[in-house]
Formats: structure tokens, C-alpha cells, sequence
């Protein structure tokens, strides 16, 4: 049995580090039948391990799928490459790296040595000797020195064409407000627009995540949307009511993307490695190189200006055109349509970037060219892991009465072993989804896996956090100086009632209240609407029929 990993967040950047580095020199090797001896010796002289070290870290690999967190050094216990030296001396180490070599800037191996000996001196701490600090600097990862511009990125990635040899190889993901006004799914009236991310299979130009939301883009929807890249998409198509072909699923080996903060956050750089998930960043300065992607989301766009209430792309196309009066589509029912002009439409129609063939024929091919060589795209070997390795972390002390966040209580029989154990009460590691607040994951040290944990009061209504959030200012404005679970579900229950049955509702509580009816536990294998899938075509509310998916100009 491969030893229980350690959650992503918990362990320490320089051990991170060095289990990235294994991680890159040993998931070629775990993916062989049978290892060749010299490809053994080559990997302990690059680690500098023994080749017995070597065989037990590549059956660690294959066991643990080549996550990252299996490869974590398990402690200093004296052997060669262990770390040998305090936290304090070797936070020294990765604050003077961090502030004056991975930097433009690049100071030289020497003159960091220099820098980590005076401040040690300042800090009255013993200092690292010279090899301690090279030996650390050596073992920044190779994705760590190419995005700080310490490796130069060869010519063939910075140009126009982005490359892809199989499905799956290179996904781009995106985001962008989508060009039309929703109504909510009681009064249909306007609460603005949505965002969609998109991720696109670079090789085959097939659509292989899609997440629609009214929340803003962060590193929460991106790996959602990876999520549903990995997912069989079946159950999730059943539960929006679209009977379609999708079959598009599995772990991108490659992604490509923006600078923009959500892209560049711990949690997705972490989530990525974990998964052997290889993170592009487009260089600045060359926009071309998402080229693909932002074919793909102009293309839906131009779908999506055929609905009633397109906003257009801008003022002059929209002219007179009335988009909150024309509006009439809710959050579940654009869901539905973009997955029936994705899986019927733009899946099946010639491409012209394919010379001529269809996105799901060229994928299809591919997986089958795979097939010949005994090969399939790659898939996370537990769905569940995989997104909860992208959820938000909090942590909480475990109480006799099991969990509090942010005034809930949760608590499960499972947790009954370490609230009995002996000695002060333990802090715990927890994930969770923001946009289903009546279950938690809790990170088990024991074993590395996750615990799933309900309200402690099971008649509870699930809630997000957004909607959590709302309850508790509305409580603080009306002087409520103590809050506790009841008194905020009984205000969550009042602003549904008040919310149901507003008349004159305004814009921001229109919109408000579609966040809460648009929740679904996306954790389960075949999520819940929360409303019924509206038949197909969508009709406006003059009773005219609205605009099936269309052609549109090939790219």
C-alpha cells in the first residue's frame, strides 16, 4: 500500500518542490511495463538517491496514480537528500530565493548563499551551509523556473499555432460575460448577464468542459470547469434534460491559459501538479497564443445573438434592441441550450482549422489512434478526489459536537475516533463547496483521503455561501448581535419567502435569488436542478418560439 498522502495545501513549499522534481523524473518510469536497470540508475543520479530508493518512490508512483502528494519526503530521518536543518533556517533558504532569484532580477546560486548567511547572522540563527542552499535552489521544479523566466520557452510555444498530437494534449481555458441578459426562473425577469468558462481541446477542437455561473471568474470556477473536462459528461447531460453525444472526458495534460489572478493561485498550481496537469501560461505580450479558445467562446457567442436578450457584442450591433425586455432564458435553461448547440451543432459541423471535418469526428479518430498503440486519453483515477482537490481550504478545531464554519454545525459518527483520542483538541484540514454549504470534506491524516460530513442538523436546506453571507449582513443591519445556526436559517428561510413572493422584486434580488435556485451539489455522479429543464425550443414570453443554434462563419 503506498503511504497516506498529505492534503496539497499542507505541505511545505520546499518539500513540494522536491516532489514535483520526482514526480517529473519518475511518472515516465511508473507508465512502463518493466523499468530498464539504466533508466533506474540515470533517475537516482538526476535525484540523487539510491536505486533502491528508486524502486520504492516508482512503486509509490504507481500506486498513488503519480500524484504529487505520494512522492512527499515522509520526514528527516538522516538518509542522503534528507533535509537536515530546521524550519527557521529553511525559511531563510526560501524567502532569499523567492525574493532574489526567482525574480527578474536572478541574482547568481553564490550570491544567494551570501544573502541567506547575513540574514541568518541578523536572525542569530546557525546558517545553512553553501550546499544546503544550492541543493535547494537545484531543486526547483522545472515549471517553477519557467514561469519566473528563469528557462527559456522555446520559440515553437511562443508562436501563432498552438500544437496538439493527440486528444487531451493541450486544453485552453477561458472565461468571458456571455452576450445576454438572464430572467430569473420565478418572475422571468432580467438579472443581468452570466459567465461562461470554456476549455478547448486543442487537438480536436472539441468543447471538453463548459461551467455557466452568475459569480464572477476564480480559481473555484476553473477547477470546476477542469472538473467537468475529466467527467463522463452522461449523467450530467440526463439530469439538464439534453439527450445528446459528449463523449469528450478525461485529464488534460496540458493547459493552457491567461495571467489573470485565478489562474496563477496556489490551490489550481497545486491541484495541477497533483493530477500531472502541466500549466501554460500565455506569455505576455502574445495574445495569439490563446488563439484557439477565443475562436471557440467568439463562435458560442454568435450563437448566443440569436437568443432573445443578447446584449450583441457591442452598442452599434445592439442599436434599439431592447435586451432586458426581450430577456426571457434563466441560468438552467442557457445551460441547456449551449449543451445542445455544443453537442448537436458545433460538435457535428465541418471546421474549417480541421480542413473540413467535424471537432467530434477528429477526436473520435484520435482516441482510436490511441486505441491502435494500446493507448486512451488519460483519466483522474477518482473523479471525486479530483475535484475536491480544487475546492477551497478552511481550518477548523474538531469539537465534542463535531465542526463549526461560520456558525453551522457539522458532525458524522465518522468523526467519533479523533474526538475520543487523548490530548488537546485538533485542528483539521477542511474543503468545501462554495456553492453548497450542506457538506464538507474532511482531509483524514491517517490515510490522506476525505471524509464527507452533513449538517448536524439534517433539515437543514442546502445553501451557498454567497446566500450564507447575504443572511448574515442582513442579521448585523438589524442589530442582531448574537448569531447563531438557527436564527441565520431562519433568516435564509424569511429572505426566500420575501424573495418568492416580491412582486416588484428589484434587479440585485432578482439576481440574488437566481444564485440560490441555480444551486446544485456538483459533487454528486448526476447533479440536481433545482428547477424543471424548460422544453426545447425555449419560447419568449410573447409566446414566440426563440432562436435554435445557427449557423455562423467557420474559423
Amino acid at each position: 500500500m503506498a503511504e497516506a498522502a498529505s492534503d496539497l495545501s499542507l505541505v511545505p513549499g520546499p518539500s513540494w518542490q522536491e516532489a514535483e522534481r520526482r514526480a517529473a523524473v519518475l511518472r515516465p518510469l511508473a507508465a512502463l511495463p518493466a523499468c530498464p536497470r539504466e533508466q533506474v540508475r540515470a533517475a537516482a543520479v538526476v535525484l540523487g538517491v539510491s536505486e533502491r530508493q528508486v524502486y520504492r518512490l516508482l512503486r509509490k508512483c504507481r500506486e498513488g496514480g503519480g500524484t504529487v502528494t505520494t512522492l512527499v519526503s515522509s520526514g528527516s530521518d538522516g538518509g542522503r537528500g534528507k533535509r537536515r536543518i530546521e524550519e527557521r533556517r529553511e525559511a531563510l533558504i526560501r524567502d532569499a530565493v523567492a525574493e532574489l532569484y526567482l525574480t527578474p532580477q536572478r541574482l547568481s546560486a553564490e550570491k544567494i548563499v551570501v544573502e541567506v548567511r547575513r540574514r541568518a547572522r541578523d536572525q542569530h540563527v546557525r546558517p545553512p551551509s553553501a550546499s544546503t542552499v544550492r541543493r535547494r535552489i537545484a531543486a526547483l521544479s522545472q515549471e517553477e523556473r519557467r514561469r519566473r523566466g528563469d528557462v527559456a520557452v522555446p520559440e515553437a510555444v511562443l508562436g501563432s499555432t498552438v500544437t496538439a498530437q493527440a486528444p487531451l494534449d493541450v486544453v485552453q481555458i477561458d472565461h468571458t460575460p456571455v452576450d445576454l441578459i438572464l430572467v430569473d426562473p420565478i418572475e422571468r425577469r432580467p438579472i443581468g448577464r452570466p459567465w461562461v468558462t470554456v476549455a478547448i481541446d486543442v487537438f480536436s477542437r472539441c468543447i471538453a468542459g463548459l461551467l455557466v455561473t452568475l459569480e464572477a471568474p476564480s480559481a473555484t470556477s476553473v477547477g470546476l470547469c477542469l472538473a467537468h473536462v475529466a467527467s463522463d459528461k452522461r449523467s450530467w447531460l440526463t439530469a439538464i434534460g439534453v439527450d445528446a453525444d459528449w463523449p469528450v472526458m478525461g485529464r488534460p495534460r496540458q493547459i493552457g491559459v491567461d495571467n489573470a489572478a485565478e489562474f496563477h493561485s496556489e490551490a489550481l498550481e497545486r491541484g495541477c501538479a497533483q493530477h500531472d496537469i502541466t500549466i501554460d501560461w500565455r506569455p505576455f505580450g502574445r495574445p495569439q497564443v490563446g488563439g484557439v479558445v477565443e475562436r471557440v467562446i467568439g463562435t458560442l457567442m454568435e450563437l448566443v445573438h440569436g437568443l432573445p436578450g443578447t446584449t450583441f457584442s457591442n452598442v452599434m450591433q445592439r442599436g434599439r434592441y431592447d435586451s432586458d425586455k426581450a430577456a426571457c432564458l434563466t441560468l438552467a435553461e442557457l445551460e441547456r441550450w449551449l449543451a445542445v448547440a455544443i453537442a448537436k451543432l458545433y460538435h457535428l459541423r465541418p471546421h474549417a482549422g480541421l480542413d473540413g471535418e467535424a471537432p467530434l469526428q477528429r477526436y473520435q479518430e484520435g482516441v482510436r489512434a490511441l486505441a491502435t498503440e494500446g493507448l486512451a486519453p488519460p483519466s483522474p483515477r477518482d473523479p471525486r478526489a479530483f475535484l475536491i482537490d480544487f475546492l477551497p481550504v478552511v481550518r477548523r478545531t474538531l469539537r465534542r459536537d463535531g465542526v463549526v464554519i461560520d456558525h453551522i454545525h457539522y458532525f458524522s459518527d465518522a468523526l467519533k475516533p479523533w474526538i475520543e483520542r487523548d490530548g488537546p483538541p485538533r485542528r483539521i484540514l477542511i474543503r468545501r463547496d462554495p456553492r453548497d454549504l450542506s457538506r464538507i470534506y474532511v482531509h483524514d491524516p491517517d490515510d490522506g483521503g476525505y471524509l464527507e460530513v452533513g449538517y448536524r442538523e439534517l433539515s437543514r436546506p442546502p445553501v451557498s455561501l454567497w446566500e450564507h453571507r447575504l443572511a448574515r449582513s442582513r442579521l448585523r443591519r438589524q442589530r442582531q448581535s448574537e448569531i447563531d445556526e438557527g436564527i441565520l436559517f431562519a433568516g435564509i428561510e424569511e429572505m426566500r419567502e420575501i424573495e418568492v413572493q416580491a412582486r416588484t422584486a428589484t434587479r440585485t434580488t432578482r439576481r440574488n435569488q437566481a444564485r440560490r435556485l441555480g444551486l446544485r451539489v456538483i459533487t454528486d455522479p448526476a447533479p440536481r436542478l433545482s428547477e424543471p429543464a424548460s422544453p426545447w425550443p425555449v419560447r419568449a414570453v410573447d409566446g414566440t418560439a426563440s432562436s435554435e443554434p445557427f449557423d455562423v462563419e467557420e474559423w
